[in-house]
């Protein structure tokens, strides 16, 4: 029997409970399999989140392994969480075990998750906590029929298509494992008689585990109502046990978050190369051109086009605003600004309203107001810019002495030559002009030119004496005789 979101729900107290504690050996990683990342969050956040969303009257979860790190992430999704440790007893029964005793008194039901469900939702979880209460039922899981249930534990039923039992692909006989109807890896549970029954999870599997599968029988075999209730979507419950499903997983959910923003007003011009973390807000109207990925809290404002071939970072995009191939974390571009292309913005980056960082310029702590421009091959760091300034081409603040940053200040409506180096701390006031090639080691006062003062010298000669029998000779004595024919 398949969820019934649309029943009405006659509700009791709900505590969850998030299985966090493995490590995942399938991942072949250091870092435990519930904090690898999928659009933006650790699999553990996803899963915290739809949690939340059940407003539950508490949320416990439980960790081992690497137990600070996981710990850490849980706090950050659910500040409200219990922590609790897993002894070494081996098993997710185990880890059930320690979680109730933590949660006592209370009493209600118990919602129980793996923590590695990035694409569990919260009305998945909702609808079997409705299905287990409206019908009455002591234990129920969710399941799913999967094009290829390898990896998961089988759903035994009866002829009646009754739930009998749960058996784990390592300890299915060859007809079980054609079962395609398989473990979701969420459970709710009624808190009468639970702590008993977990008392009795015995060991008698491949693994030498307590397995929180073999809760279900028991609970059967002990005169409850057992559910198990298959959800539309076998995607909802796909979990990730090594880095092909990390990677599955990852497109599936990219693939969600692109299609809300689209039916939200947002073109999105190749889905197939465009990346949006499930943090990212956009609004209407905005362009998101090819191989563009959008990361963590990134925000952009209505009409704004961003990419190709750019990466956003935790930057906000001001209304109408033009990012086109550039890498930025932790930027702000104002309304109408235009960024690129090949711009680079480090953390700090404070682009005005109407103002433009162009071609090759790299910029970082640096703070470039309203319609001022940076428009080629600089790099500006540690530097505050006022109004309708702009920076000529091939400048570069001398910012570190080798030893201190230091700042550089220049006001509004400045016109700086190109080819200049600002040699920290040093202040440009308003209204002034550098010549091409200047390095200002000075303040320069307000509509003040300045300039490095150095007349050309042309030494006559110096390529045929210094680099005789050259092309440049030759060509030069050439010359030098067709000047020398044409004078009077």
């Amino acid at each position: 029997m398949t969820i019934s979101p649309q029943s009405a729900f006659t509700g009791r107290p709900l505590a969850v409970v998030v299985l966090a504690a493995g490590q995942g050996t399938r991942m072949r990683s250091a870092r435990p399999k519930v904090l690898h990342e999928i659009a933006g969050l650790p699999m553990l956040g996803h899963v915290l989140v739809a949690a939340r969303g059940l407003r539950p009257a508490r949320i416990a979860v439980v960790v081992r392994q690497d137990r600070d790190a996981v710990a850490a992430v849980a706090l950050e999704h659910a500040p409200e969480a219990i922590l609790v440790d897993q002894d070494e007893v081996p098993g997710t029964g185990r880890a059930l075990e320690v979680a109730v005793a933590a949660l006592a008194p209370f009493e209600g039901d118990v919602l129980v998750v793996n923590g590695d469900l990035p694409h569990v939702d919260t009305d998945t979880m909702r609808a079997l906590h409705q299905e287990h209460v409206l019908r009455g039922a002591t234990a129920s899981v969710l399941t799913a029929v999967f094009a290829d249930p390898t990896g998961a534990g089988r759903i035994v039923r009866d002829r009646e298509g009754s739930f009998l039992r749960i058996v784990e692909e390592r300890d299915a006989s060859p007809e079980e494992r054609r079962i395609v109807e398989g473990n979701g890896g969420v459970y709710v549970f009624r808190t009468a008689g639970l702590g008993r029954r977990l008392e009795g999870l015995g060991t008698a599997n491949a693994q030498g585990e307590r397995y929180i599968t073999d809760l279900v029988a028991l609970t059967r075999d002990a005169g409850g109502t057992v559910l198990a209730v298959p959800a539309a979507d076998e995607g909802v419950v796909a979990g990730v046990n090594d880095r092909v499903q990390l990677a599955t997983a990852a497109r599936r959910m990219n693939d969600a978050i692109v299609r809300r923003h689209q039916l939200a007003g947002v073109t999105v011009v190749d889905p197939l190369t465009t990346w949006i973390d499930a943090t990212v807000t956009i609004g209407e109207d905005v362009e998101i051109r090819p191989n563009t990925q959008l990361q963590r809290a990134t925000a952009i404002e209505r009409g704004a086009v961003v990419g190709p071939d750019t990466t956003l970072l935790d930057t906000e995009v001001g209304e109408g605003a033009r990012v086109n191939r550039t890498d930025a974390t932790l930027a702000v571009i104002g309304a109408g600004a235009d960024v690129g292309p090949f711009a680079y913005l480090r953390p700090g980056t404070r682009l005005g309203a109407g103002g433009k960082i162009g071609t090759f310029v790299e910029t970082k702590n640096a703070v470039i107001g309203a319609s001022s421009k940076v428009p080629h091959l600089s790099y500006i760091g540690d530097t505050e810019v006022g109004e309708r300034s702009n920076i000529g081409a091939n400048t570069i603040t001398a910012n570190y002495d080798g030893v201190h940053k230091h700042r550089t200040t220049v006001g509004s409506a400045v016109r700086t030559g190109s080819h200049n180096v600002f040699v920290a701390p040093v202040t440009i006031g308003d209204g002034a002009y550098t010549g091409a090639g200047t390095v200002v080691r000075k303040d320069v006062p307000a509509g003040s030119l300045a300039v490095n003062v150095a007349p050309q010298r042309n030494i006559e000669g110096w390529v045929e004496q210094h680099r005789p029998g050259t092309d440049a000779a030759t060509t030069a004595a050439r010359a030098q005789g067709a000047q020398q024919e044409d004078t009077p």
